[in-house]
Protein backbone atom coordinates (compact mmCIF):
# COMPACT_ATOMS: atom_id res chain seq x y z
CA UNK A 1 0.00 0.00 0.00
CA UNK A 2 1.51 3.57 -0.64
CA UNK A 3 1.92 6.02 1.89
CA UNK A 4 -0.94 8.10 2.26
CA UNK A 5 -0.81 11.96 3.42
CA UNK A 6 -2.76 13.78 1.18
CA UNK A 7 -4.59 16.98 2.02
CA UNK A 8 -7.87 17.58 3.63
CA UNK A 9 -11.38 17.13 3.07
CA UNK A 10 -11.03 16.07 -0.40
CA UNK A 11 -10.40 20.06 -0.03
CA UNK A 12 -7.04 21.00 -0.32
CA UNK A 13 -5.03 23.66 -2.32
CA UNK A 14 -1.58 23.98 -0.30
CA UNK A 15 -0.45 27.05 0.75
CA UNK A 16 2.55 29.06 -1.11
CA UNK A 17 4.61 27.74 1.54
CA UNK A 18 3.60 24.05 1.08
CA UNK A 19 2.94 24.27 -2.72
CA UNK A 20 5.48 22.93 -4.53
CA UNK A 21 6.22 23.77 -8.50
CA UNK A 22 7.20 20.43 -9.29
CA UNK A 23 6.32 17.17 -7.50
CA UNK A 24 8.63 14.30 -8.47
CA UNK A 25 7.24 11.02 -9.32
CA UNK A 26 7.15 7.84 -6.86
CA UNK A 27 10.24 5.63 -7.74
CA UNK A 28 9.56 3.05 -9.77
CA UNK A 29 11.72 0.73 -7.67
CA UNK A 30 12.09 0.64 -4.32
CA UNK A 31 14.54 -1.84 -2.33
CA UNK A 32 12.29 -4.39 0.09
CA UNK A 33 12.57 -3.91 3.71
CA UNK A 34 13.52 -0.36 3.25
CA UNK A 35 11.90 2.57 4.74
CA UNK A 36 11.49 5.59 4.12
CA UNK A 37 9.31 8.72 4.72
CA UNK A 38 7.00 10.35 1.98
CA UNK A 39 5.20 12.89 2.07
CA UNK A 40 1.94 14.59 -0.28
CA UNK A 41 1.74 18.35 0.02
CA UNK A 42 -1.45 18.76 -2.36
CA UNK A 43 -4.95 17.46 -2.20
CA UNK A 44 -7.99 18.69 -4.51
CA UNK A 45 -11.08 20.75 -3.15
CA UNK A 46 -10.29 20.60 0.38
CA UNK A 47 -12.14 23.60 2.70
CA UNK A 48 -12.68 25.51 -0.92
CA UNK A 49 -8.78 25.09 -1.87
CA UNK A 50 -8.36 27.08 1.46
CA UNK A 51 -6.79 24.01 3.38
CA UNK A 52 -3.22 24.00 3.36
CA UNK A 53 -2.09 19.91 4.03
CA UNK A 54 0.71 17.82 4.89
CA UNK A 55 -0.10 13.70 4.58
CA UNK A 56 3.11 12.34 5.63
CA UNK A 57 4.08 8.24 5.21
CA UNK A 58 6.45 5.98 6.51
CA UNK A 59 6.82 3.08 3.89
CA UNK A 60 8.36 -0.43 4.39
CA UNK A 61 9.28 -1.08 0.70
CA UNK A 62 5.89 -0.28 -0.68
CA UNK A 63 3.67 -0.66 1.71
CA UNK A 64 2.90 2.19 4.03
CA UNK A 65 3.18 1.32 7.62
CA UNK A 66 2.39 4.59 9.59
CA UNK A 67 0.59 8.18 8.57
CA UNK A 68 -0.22 11.50 9.68
CA UNK A 69 -2.59 13.67 8.47
CA UNK A 70 -1.85 17.66 9.05
CA UNK A 71 -4.65 19.98 8.30
CA UNK A 72 -4.76 23.85 8.66
CA UNK A 73 -7.64 25.71 7.12
CA UNK A 74 -9.51 29.08 7.96
CA UNK A 75 -11.70 28.64 11.46
CA UNK A 76 -14.28 30.72 9.53
CA UNK A 77 -15.09 31.31 5.91
CA UNK A 78 -13.75 35.14 5.34
CA UNK A 79 -12.04 35.68 8.46
CA UNK A 80 -7.81 35.24 9.03
CA UNK A 81 -8.14 33.01 12.58
CA UNK A 82 -6.56 29.32 11.24
CA UNK A 83 -7.77 26.45 13.03
CA UNK A 84 -5.51 22.52 12.92
CA UNK A 85 -5.78 19.22 13.17
CA UNK A 86 -3.41 16.84 13.62
CA UNK A 87 -4.47 12.89 13.46
CA UNK A 88 -2.59 9.38 13.39
CA UNK A 89 -3.99 7.21 10.89
CA UNK A 90 -4.71 3.38 10.84
CA UNK A 91 -3.62 1.83 7.68
CA UNK A 92 -5.49 -1.49 7.00
CA UNK A 93 -4.59 -2.38 3.29
CA UNK A 94 -6.10 0.84 1.25
CA UNK A 95 -7.72 2.07 4.13
CA UNK A 96 -6.71 5.17 5.92
CA UNK A 97 -8.89 5.79 8.58
CA UNK A 98 -8.17 8.10 12.38
CA UNK A 99 -9.99 10.10 14.33
CA UNK A 100 -8.08 13.54 16.18
CA UNK A 101 -9.56 16.81 17.86
CA UNK A 102 -8.95 20.49 15.86
CA UNK A 103 -6.49 22.62 18.46
CA UNK A 104 -8.28 25.52 18.37
CA UNK A 105 -12.30 25.49 18.15
CA UNK A 106 -11.57 21.88 19.68
CA UNK A 107 -14.19 20.10 17.30
CA UNK A 108 -13.71 16.10 16.49
CA UNK A 109 -12.61 15.34 13.86
CA UNK A 110 -13.11 11.83 12.11
CA UNK A 111 -10.76 10.64 8.53
CA UNK A 112 -12.09 7.59 6.27
CA UNK A 113 -9.90 7.39 3.38
CA UNK A 114 -9.18 5.13 0.61
CA UNK A 115 -5.54 5.38 -1.12
CA UNK A 116 -4.85 3.94 -4.56
CA UNK A 117 -2.43 3.28 -6.61
CA UNK A 118 -2.76 5.13 -10.21
CA UNK A 119 0.29 4.16 -12.17
CA UNK A 120 3.46 6.84 -10.77
CA UNK A 121 0.24 8.50 -8.46
CA UNK A 122 -2.01 8.40 -6.38
CA UNK A 123 -6.00 8.57 -5.86
CA UNK A 124 -7.60 9.28 -2.54
CA UNK A 125 -11.06 9.11 -1.82
CA UNK A 126 -13.38 9.24 1.17
CA UNK A 127 -14.78 11.76 3.77
CA UNK A 128 -13.09 13.74 6.07
CA UNK A 129 -15.69 15.30 8.95
CA UNK A 130 -14.94 18.50 10.96
CA UNK A 131 -17.48 18.87 13.82
CA UNK A 132 -21.11 19.00 11.90
CA UNK A 133 -19.23 19.50 8.52
CA UNK A 134 -18.69 16.05 5.98
CA UNK A 135 -15.93 16.70 3.37
CA UNK A 136 -16.65 14.09 0.23
CA UNK A 137 -12.83 13.61 -0.79
CA UNK A 138 -11.78 13.01 -4.12
CA UNK A 139 -8.54 14.13 -5.27
CA UNK A 140 -6.28 12.20 -8.29
CA UNK A 141 -3.48 12.59 -9.76
CA UNK A 142 -0.92 13.19 -6.70
CA UNK A 143 2.53 13.22 -6.40
CA UNK A 144 4.75 12.52 -3.52
CA UNK A 145 8.05 13.95 -2.25
CA UNK A 146 11.20 12.71 -0.43
CA UNK A 147 11.92 14.14 2.84
CA UNK A 148 15.02 15.77 2.01
CA UNK A 149 12.48 17.63 -0.83
CA UNK A 150 9.69 18.28 1.49
CA UNK A 151 12.20 19.91 4.55
CA UNK A 152 14.21 22.19 1.33
CA UNK A 153 10.55 23.61 0.61
CA UNK A 154 9.57 24.24 4.65
CA UNK A 155 12.91 26.26 5.28
CA UNK A 156 11.84 30.08 5.52
CA UNK A 157 12.92 33.25 7.07
CA UNK A 158 11.63 35.57 8.75
CA UNK A 159 14.48 38.07 8.29
CA UNK A 160 15.78 39.13 11.99
CA UNK A 161 18.68 40.37 12.28
CA UNK A 162 20.15 40.44 15.70
CA UNK A 163 23.60 42.14 14.87
CA UNK A 164 23.23 43.37 11.23
CA UNK A 165 25.93 45.33 10.14
CA UNK A 166 24.32 48.39 9.03
CA UNK A 167 20.78 49.20 8.20
CA UNK A 168 21.23 48.63 4.05
CA UNK A 169 19.46 45.61 4.40
CA UNK A 170 16.85 46.11 7.75
CA UNK A 171 14.69 48.83 8.75
CA UNK A 172 16.13 50.74 11.51
CA UNK A 173 12.11 50.79 13.05
CA UNK A 174 11.81 47.68 12.31
CA UNK A 175 11.59 44.76 15.13
CA UNK A 176 11.05 41.28 14.53
CA UNK A 177 10.38 39.18 17.77
CA UNK A 178 10.30 35.27 17.52
CA UNK A 179 8.36 33.78 20.35
CA UNK A 180 6.38 30.76 21.34
CA UNK A 181 2.80 30.82 20.49
CA UNK A 182 2.20 29.55 24.42
CA UNK A 183 4.37 32.75 25.41
CA UNK A 184 2.76 35.11 22.56
CA UNK A 185 -0.34 36.95 24.22
CA UNK A 186 1.90 37.34 27.97
CA UNK A 187 4.13 39.27 25.99
CA UNK A 188 1.53 40.65 23.61
CA UNK A 189 0.06 42.22 26.65
CA UNK A 190 3.64 43.10 28.17
CA UNK A 191 3.63 45.83 25.45
CA UNK A 192 0.66 47.44 26.36
CA UNK A 193 1.68 50.79 27.51
CA UNK A 194 5.24 50.93 25.52
CA UNK A 195 6.02 53.32 23.22
CA UNK A 196 5.83 50.84 19.88
CA UNK A 197 3.50 49.85 17.62
CA UNK A 198 2.40 46.63 16.77
CA UNK A 199 2.24 45.12 12.81
CA UNK A 200 -1.27 44.12 12.71
CA UNK A 201 -0.45 41.28 10.05
CA UNK A 202 1.95 39.73 12.27
CA UNK A 203 -0.79 39.16 14.99
CA UNK A 204 -2.38 36.13 12.81
CA UNK A 205 -1.41 32.95 13.45
CA UNK A 206 -0.55 31.57 10.14
CA UNK A 207 -0.09 27.27 9.36
CA UNK A 208 3.27 27.88 8.98
CA UNK A 209 3.38 29.29 12.77
CA UNK A 210 1.21 26.59 14.29
CA UNK A 211 3.58 24.21 12.85
CA UNK A 212 6.69 25.77 14.01
CA UNK A 213 4.90 26.51 17.46
CA UNK A 214 6.35 29.82 17.36
CA UNK A 215 5.17 33.15 15.64
CA UNK A 216 6.98 36.12 14.39
CA UNK A 217 5.98 39.87 15.95
CA UNK A 218 6.68 42.89 13.85
CA UNK A 219 7.00 46.44 15.89
CA UNK A 220 7.97 49.84 14.76
CA UNK A 221 9.95 51.85 17.23
CA UNK A 222 11.91 54.91 17.07
CA UNK A 223 15.18 53.90 15.91
CA UNK A 224 16.87 55.81 18.51
CA UNK A 225 15.07 53.15 21.14
CA UNK A 226 15.55 50.14 18.96
CA UNK A 227 18.58 48.84 20.47
CA UNK A 228 17.38 48.94 24.26
CA UNK A 229 13.87 47.44 22.82
CA UNK A 230 15.93 44.65 21.57
CA UNK A 231 17.83 43.80 24.66
CA UNK A 232 15.03 44.10 26.89
CA UNK A 233 13.28 41.70 24.50
CA UNK A 234 15.83 38.80 24.55
CA UNK A 235 15.19 37.89 27.97
CA UNK A 236 11.45 37.95 27.76
CA UNK A 237 9.83 34.70 28.47
CA UNK A 238 8.90 32.29 25.44
CA UNK A 239 10.72 34.53 22.86
CA UNK A 240 13.59 32.98 20.69
CA UNK A 241 14.87 35.53 18.05
CA UNK A 242 15.29 39.31 18.22
CA UNK A 243 16.67 41.68 16.02
CA UNK A 244 16.36 44.21 13.16
CA UNK A 245 13.86 43.08 10.26
CA UNK A 246 12.58 44.72 6.96
CA UNK A 247 10.27 47.59 7.14
CA UNK A 248 9.78 51.47 6.04
CA UNK A 249 13.06 52.44 4.47
CA UNK A 250 13.92 51.77 1.00
CA UNK A 251 17.51 52.19 0.51
CA UNK A 252 17.12 53.68 -2.99
CA UNK A 253 15.20 56.94 -1.21
CA UNK A 254 17.85 56.81 1.55
CA UNK A 255 20.43 59.45 1.86
CA UNK A 256 23.58 58.96 4.11
CA UNK A 257 25.27 62.12 5.71
CA UNK A 258 27.90 63.33 8.19
CA UNK A 259 26.25 63.52 11.75
CA UNK A 260 28.02 66.02 13.44
CA UNK A 261 25.53 68.96 11.99
CA UNK A 262 22.92 67.55 12.78
CA UNK A 263 22.91 66.56 16.92
CA UNK A 264 22.31 68.06 20.16
CA UNK A 265 24.79 65.59 22.21
CA UNK A 266 24.11 62.21 21.40
CA UNK A 267 20.54 62.74 20.21
CA UNK A 268 19.62 63.80 16.44
CA UNK A 269 18.16 67.26 16.85
CA UNK A 270 14.80 66.49 15.14
CA UNK A 271 13.42 70.18 14.93
CA UNK A 272 16.27 71.00 12.76
CA UNK A 273 16.20 67.99 10.73
CA UNK A 274 12.58 68.69 9.85
CA UNK A 275 13.11 71.98 9.40
CA UNK A 276 15.86 71.84 7.29
CA UNK A 277 13.78 68.61 4.95
CA UNK A 278 10.52 70.99 5.19
CA UNK A 279 12.74 73.51 3.85
CA UNK A 280 14.02 71.64 0.80
CA UNK A 281 10.55 69.90 -0.18
CA UNK A 282 8.88 73.25 -0.09
CA UNK A 283 11.12 74.47 -3.47
CA UNK A 284 11.47 71.10 -5.28
CA UNK A 285 7.55 70.06 -5.00
CA UNK A 286 6.75 74.10 -5.29
CA UNK A 287 4.84 73.91 -1.74
CA UNK A 288 4.67 75.81 1.48
CA UNK A 289 5.32 74.05 4.76
CA UNK A 290 1.73 73.24 6.51
CA UNK A 291 2.88 71.11 9.41
CA UNK A 292 5.57 69.01 10.75
CA UNK A 293 4.27 65.86 13.38
CA UNK A 294 6.89 63.55 14.83
CA UNK A 295 5.59 59.84 15.93
CA UNK A 296 6.29 59.25 19.51
CA UNK A 297 6.09 55.92 18.87
CA UNK A 298 7.72 55.00 15.23
CA UNK A 299 10.31 58.31 15.43
CA UNK A 300 9.01 58.91 11.62
CA UNK A 301 8.43 62.38 11.01
CA UNK A 302 5.23 63.65 8.96
CA UNK A 303 5.27 66.79 6.61
CA UNK A 304 2.53 68.01 5.14
CA UNK A 305 3.28 70.80 2.76
CA UNK A 306 0.18 72.66 0.21
CA UNK A 307 0.24 74.27 -3.14
CA UNK A 308 -2.12 75.15 -5.58
CA UNK A 309 -3.82 72.46 -7.89
CA UNK A 310 -3.45 72.82 -11.21
CA UNK A 311 -6.34 70.30 -12.43
CA UNK A 312 -8.94 73.08 -12.57
CA UNK A 313 -7.14 76.30 -11.63
CA UNK A 314 -9.64 78.60 -11.91
CA UNK A 315 -11.88 76.50 -8.80
CA UNK A 316 -8.81 77.75 -6.55
CA UNK A 317 -8.63 74.06 -5.32
CA UNK A 318 -5.40 72.94 -3.17
CA UNK A 319 -3.58 69.83 -3.07
CA UNK A 320 -2.28 68.55 0.24
CA UNK A 321 1.36 66.50 0.02
CA UNK A 322 1.54 63.97 3.01
CA UNK A 323 5.66 63.09 3.12
CA UNK A 324 6.93 60.62 5.66
CA UNK A 325 10.35 60.93 6.51
CA UNK A 326 13.13 58.10 9.21
CA UNK A 327 16.25 59.83 10.39
CA UNK A 328 18.90 57.22 12.07
CA UNK A 329 21.99 56.07 12.61
CA UNK A 330 23.16 54.59 9.55
CA UNK A 331 24.15 51.39 11.37
CA UNK A 332 23.12 49.92 15.03
CA UNK A 333 25.61 50.90 17.80
CA UNK A 334 27.98 54.48 17.66
CA UNK A 335 28.04 55.73 14.23
CA UNK A 336 29.26 59.30 12.93
CA UNK A 337 26.95 58.70 9.98
CA UNK A 338 23.40 59.24 10.04
CA UNK A 339 20.33 58.03 7.51
CA UNK A 340 17.34 60.17 6.24
CA UNK A 341 15.12 58.25 4.26
CA UNK A 342 11.59 60.00 3.04
CA UNK A 343 8.40 58.65 0.89
CA UNK A 344 6.79 59.56 -2.45
CA UNK A 345 4.72 62.36 -1.65
CA UNK A 346 0.71 61.47 -1.49
CA UNK A 347 -1.43 64.18 -2.67
CA UNK A 348 -5.19 64.88 -1.91
CA UNK A 349 -6.92 67.50 -3.25
CA UNK A 350 -9.40 69.61 -1.86
CA UNK A 351 -11.39 72.99 -1.81
CA UNK A 352 -9.94 75.25 1.31
CA UNK A 353 -11.75 78.37 -0.43
CA UNK A 354 -14.13 80.35 1.56
CA UNK A 355 -18.10 80.13 1.70
CA UNK A 356 -19.60 77.01 0.06
CA UNK A 357 -17.29 73.94 -0.75
CA UNK A 358 -16.97 71.84 -3.63
CA UNK A 359 -16.90 67.76 -1.98
CA UNK A 360 -14.42 65.78 -4.07
CA UNK A 361 -13.74 62.69 -4.70
CA UNK A 362 -10.22 60.76 -4.89
CA UNK A 363 -10.37 57.99 -7.89
CA UNK A 364 -7.70 55.90 -8.95
CA UNK A 365 -6.03 57.43 -12.04
CA UNK A 366 -4.79 53.87 -14.46
CA UNK A 367 -2.33 52.10 -12.89
CA UNK A 368 -1.19 54.89 -10.73
CA UNK A 369 -0.94 53.24 -6.76
CA UNK A 370 -2.15 55.72 -3.87
CA UNK A 371 -1.74 59.17 -5.50
CA UNK A 372 1.38 59.11 -5.69
CA UNK A 373 2.98 61.29 -8.45
CA UNK A 374 5.25 59.75 -11.20
CA UNK A 375 8.04 61.88 -9.61
CA UNK A 376 9.02 63.60 -7.06
CA UNK A 377 10.66 66.64 -9.07
CA UNK A 378 14.88 65.63 -7.34
CA UNK A 379 13.50 65.97 -4.43
CA UNK A 380 15.70 62.86 -2.89
CA UNK A 381 18.53 64.53 -4.83
CA UNK A 382 17.86 67.86 -3.73
CA UNK A 383 18.47 67.25 0.10
CA UNK A 384 21.28 64.46 -0.67
CA UNK A 385 22.54 67.65 -2.09
CA UNK A 386 21.74 69.47 0.89
CA UNK A 387 22.91 67.45 3.68
CA UNK A 388 26.08 66.70 1.58
CA UNK A 389 25.25 62.98 1.42
CA UNK A 390 25.37 59.73 -0.39
CA UNK A 391 22.95 58.19 -2.23
CA UNK A 392 23.35 54.52 -2.72
CA UNK A 393 24.74 52.89 -5.73
CA UNK A 394 22.77 49.46 -6.05
CA UNK A 395 24.94 48.04 -8.72
CA UNK A 396 27.87 47.85 -6.44
CA UNK A 397 26.39 47.57 -3.33
CA UNK A 398 28.05 50.25 -1.54
CA UNK A 399 26.94 54.36 -0.72
CA UNK A 400 28.68 56.64 -3.73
Amino acid sequence: MRALMLCLFGLVTVSPDLAFAQMKQLPTKTAPGTTETRYFTSIDGLMDGNADVVLKETRQGKTVTAAVLDVCYPAEKGIDRKDRFVANLAVNGQNLTGTAQTTGDKKPVTIKLLRKPAGDSFEFRGQITVGSSVTEVTSTDNSDLSEKEFLDNQTSDDGITPAPKDFTEVSPESVGVRVKLDSALDYLKSLRGEAVEIGLGSLAITCDAMRAGEQTITLNVDPERAAALIAKTKSAPGVTAVGWTSGAVEIDRTIRFAAADWRTGDKINKDKIASAISDVLSKTLSAKPAGAEWNANTGKLKLTLKRPSQTYPALGLTESLEITALVSADKPGTSDRLMLWISSPVISTTDESTGPKLNLSEEAAGDEEGGEPKDDNGSVDALAKMLKGQRWDADKSVWK
